[in-house]
């Protein structure tokens, strides 16, 4: 393949090798600060972040009474508040024992 003196001068070794140098060969810096918490603030104390597993029948009825509070005007209605709402209307009585 015949390559004109143009390309020779477009791709000129020393500066190809400048930059793959300066760009993709250096090592990340040492330093680098954690996204979250990099000012070393305070845990908050009101919540915690926690996981759960649930049936995908019961998450979507969940998230279709999401839908429906959203629709009623309720914008800030989420799973985990639905959740609570719902920690704070249950009768222990009521619930069946085979649970």
């Amino acid at each position: 393949m015949y390559k004109s003196p143009e390309t020779f001068d477009l791709l000129n070794k020393d500066e190809v090798e400048g930059v793959l140098s300066g760009a993709f060969y250096q090592p990340p810096p040492a330093e680098a600060e954690p996204r979250s918490r990099s000012k070393n603030l305070p845990k908050p104390e009101h919540y915690k972040v926690i996981c759960i597993s649930m049936y995908t029948d019961d998450l979507e009825r969940l998230d279709e009474m999401v839908k429906e509070l959203k629709s009623r005007g309720l914008t800030k209605a989420n799973r985990s508040a639905l959740i609570r709402q719902a920690l704070l209307q249950i009768d222990l009585d009521k619930v069946p024992r085979g649970i």
